[in-house]
């Protein structure tokens, strides 16, 4: 009979979760995560298998309380143009206060050519935004909101990567005015010819 677990996985997980924010993948060790979870090595690859596997988990436990949580908050409230809007509006004030940067975007950055497994598992959780853009895209040219010229497909990668830009950008230039602007330009290409900005 197994023994019960000496601990509360959600706060443990929280932990991970944060010395991965702070730490980056490569740099944080099993021994880094064991003293941050007040776990043990045995207690750990018990619970959890491996780093790569518990970092999975806290990337989804990341995205479930933000990106996650904002696409279903979005896609359920506002009109679906609206939506992208509020977006965009929402990561350029989380990327001007959050300066641990996103954890997506980081991973991203970092481990993700190094490492297939955990790009693989970055990049599944990337096309969950891209899948968010293009369901909005498209709902918004069926309503007349975002001009039908433009492929939703490729539109949802464009702003699948304004997303990972203003990430970016606002770790070395926390502007507001900078990334206001970038967004600005973009939405712009969801009008007609005629309506974008000049």
């Amino acid at each position: 009979m197994s023994r019960p677990r000496q601990f509360n996985e959600d706060q443990v997980l929280e932990a991970a979760m944060q010395c991965f924010w702070r730490q980056g993948y490569a740099a944080t060790s099993v021994r880094d995560l064991g003293a941050a979870m007040g776990i043990g090595q045995a207690s750990f690859y018990n619970a959890f298998g491996d780093k790569r596997a518990l970092f999975g988990r806290c990337l989804d436990r990341y995205l479930d309380a933000g990106m996650r949580a904002r696409i279903a908050r979005l896609a359920a409230e506002l009109p679906p143009r609206r939506a992208i809007e509020a977006f965009l509006e929402e990561i350029v004030a989380r990327s001007l206060r959050d300066r641990l940067g996103c954890l997506l975007v980081n991973s991203a950055l970092e481990v993700a050519p190094g490492d297939p497994e955990v790009a693989a598992l970055v990049a599944a959780r990337l096309a969950e935004l891209e899948d968010f853009f293009r369901r909005m895209l498209q709902a918004g040219q069926g309503a007349g909101t975002v001009t039908a010229t433009t492929d939703a497909g490729d539109m949802a990668r464009l702003l699948v990567t304004l997303v990972m830009g203003l990430r970016v950008l606002a770790r070395a230039r926390p502007d507001p005015a900078l990334l206001q602007g970038a967004v600005r330009q973009t939405l712009a290409l969801l009008d007609a010819p005629e309506r974008r900005i000049q």
